[in-house]
């Protein structure tokens, strides 16, 4: 039986590859530690405490101890790291945290996988990281895997130090690893303070919607399923030592998505057509905001086959329906 540890697997995109995990895989034993913040919600995921080859643990991955005997109990073959603080802007406020979960947290897992692992054949340390290491785009371009890393943020440049460490360990302690760098997740379970679920719950709450700046920023947007469908294709099939980007072949700008996003909730709530766009109000610009965000994953569909549902609308419109029904339920 494989045995993968899974990081954050209560957060956005961990509770959804738990979820798929456990229930494709019946021959792998799931383990899923997440230390259950603000970021996390454990209900979306409780359901899978009936299946046989799924365990949780309320965990810190910064506490060495519990981890150390996680590792003695289990003896992981495949790591899978999600665990992260992710929003750009408590970066801003506090970039201690973001060092100590981001760089330190990886730091422990990495030093469990090297003390442990003695015999390193069929182990994997696969790191999920982001696009937002590589700093910003113009007009034009977008990133591959050769592109130079130039985070702006303290979210991106602890995420960056932690992708350093990875590799770091491949070449200084012949760790088995890989990483991948995915654009901009979108779906069901995403923490309410990311941009799609403010501003869905702000049309249904009818409070104002802030838009940073001019509203003019760009970025890919990735459905998470299709997210977890790389992950997968990447575990299985991708290369040790390699680095592959994940990215959903779908361009916005903040305000065109901001009004897709009015346009799908004002229907979907059976108001007038443009009821909620007097909601936005531009706001002082983010600092350090990154114009454009684009990826060009070539060589993860070249070698896997893998490639984005593309059906961006539909995905979204799933999203704003499961937020909808989770603020009638609430209240």
């Amino acid at each position: 039986m494989k045995k993968i540890l899974i990081t954050g697997g209560a957060g956005f995109i961990g509770s959804h590859l738990v979820r798929f995990f456990t229930k494709k895989y019946k021959d792998y034993l799931i383990v899923n530690i997440d230390s259950l913040t603000y970021a996390s919600n454990y209900k979306f995921i409780k359901d899978l405490e009936k299946h046989k080859n799924y365990c949780f643990f309320k965990l810190d991955i910064n506490d060495k101890d519990s981890l150390k005997e996680l590792f003695l109990k289990y003896k992981f073959d495949t790591i899978i790291h999600l665990a992260a603080e992710s929003h750009v802007d408590n970066s801003i406020e506090n970039p201690q945290i973001f060092a100590k979960t981001n760089i330190l947290g990886t730091l422990n897992l990495l030093d469990n996988v090297r003390n442990s692992w003695t015999n390193k054949s069929n182990k994997l340390f696969y790191h999920i990281s982001t696009d937002e290491v590589y700093g910003s785009l113009s007009n034009d371009g977008c990133f591959n895997e050769e592109s130079k890393y130039d985070p702006r943020s303290p979210y991106s440049a602890s995420k960056a130090a932690s992708d350093h460490f990875v590799r770091a360990y491949y070449h200084t302690y012949n760790i088995p690893v890989i990483i991948s760098n995915c654009s901009n997740n979108f779906g069901p379970n995403q923490n309410k303070e990311k941009l799609i679920p403010v501003v869905i719950n702000s049309v249904i709450n009818k409070s104002k919607i802030p838009v940073y700046g001019d509203g003019k920023n760009i970025r890919d947007w990735l459905y998470v399923e299709d997210h977890i469908y790389a992950i997968d294709k990447i575990l299985h099939q991708g290369k040790i030592g390699e680095t592959y980007l994940i990215g959903g072949d779908c361009e916005l700008s903040n305000i065109q998505l901001i009004n897709m996003i009015i346009k799908i909730t004002d229907n979907l709530l059976k108001r007038d057509k443009g009821f909620s766009n007097n909601l936005i109000k531009f706001v002082d610009d983010r600092k350090g905001h990154d114009f454009r965000y684009a990826i060009d994953f070539t060589k993860l569909m070249n070698q896997t086959l893998w490639k984005p549902s593309k059906d961006f609308e539909k995905n979204l419109h799933k999203t704003i329906d499961w937020f909808i029904n989770k603020s009638k339920l609430q209240n």
